[in-house]
């Protein structure tokens, strides 16, 4: 549970980032057939996230953010 009190850009990158986060590991849950193409992520999703994270003003303070991730998802 969130222990910081999170704008609402903020909360959008994070939640922004952790299905980023999500829908990678999906992705890698499967491995791809022998000589097959290595998996894709859908472009709306990395898309979504680089939004929010511009949105919230996080370009090169990685460290902060992902205070905020670990602060809103746990050690995760």
């Amino acid at each position: 549970m969130p222990t910081a009190v999170l704008t609402d850009h903020e909360r959008a990158a994070v939640q922004a980032y952790v299905r980023l986060l999500r829908t990678v590991q999906a992705r890698l849950g499967s491995p791809p057939a022998a000589g097959g193409p290595p998996p894709l992520l859908p472009p709306s999703v990395l898309a979504d996230a680089e939004r929010a994270l511009k949105r919230a003003g996080f370009g090169g303070t990685e460290a902060e953010f992902f205070r905020l991730v670990r602060d809103w998802c746990g050690e995760a």
